[in-house]
């Protein structure tokens, strides 16, 4: 099934602008960057969590770790996606213990994601705190989760998708709203 793209609600200057903003709340919210590890959730969590960790390089001269979450055995949703999961390979470069772990990812919709995140997080150790950051939030929660930082909130029907291309990954950065055909 194909999806029709609607618009471009966010070019490639707004992601940064949005990255930079999120950066600087990151800092501020914790007081500085002591013990902050960025978890990105694998596919595009992660080079957007590497682009908030040169951002934040740029504001305060430190260097943040960033790791790689693959949360696919941990979805609730497994047995619907494939007889055979690529599975690929979590990469924390520090331990996590009594950090402040801030997850980050594309788009925040159901919640399911996060969901199997904390859980593949919790089976590597206990941050003293989880945070969330997105560059999108769409609405339609099925879990009581929301996110500590967002790029910008895109209130979407279920019909719509949101698309979030990133250089690393597609060649291109922006954000898209797609949408189902009938």
């Amino acid at each position: 099934m194909a999806l029709i793209e609607k618009a471009q609600i966010i070019d490639a200057d707004g992601v940064r602008r949005a990255l930079v903003r999120i950066a600087h709340e990151i800092v501020e919210r914790n007081k500085g960057t002591e013990n902050v590890v960025l978890i990105g959730i694998r596919r595009r969590g992660v080079p957007l969590a590497q682009r908030l960790s040169r951002f934040i390089k740029e504001v305060e001269g430190v260097e943040i770790p960033v790791g790689v979450l693959d949360i696919t055995l941990y979805r609730d949703d497994l047995s619907t996606l494939a007889s055979q999961p690529v599975v690929h390979k979590t990469e924390v470069p520090v331990a996590i213990q009594g950090k402040t772990l801030i997850l980050v990812d594309d788009v925040l919709y159901t919640g399911r994601t996060v969901r199997a995140a904390l859980d593949a997080i919790i089976d590597l150790g206990r941050p003293a705190v989880i945070q969330l950051a997105v560059l999108i939030d769409r609405g339609h929660r099925e879990l009581p989760i929301r996110a500590d930082y967002v790029g910008k909130n895109v209130p979407t029907s279920k019909r719509e998708v949101i698309e979030v291309r990133l250089e690393e990954v597609d060649r291109v950065n922006g954000v898209w709203i797609m949408e189902k055909p009938e």
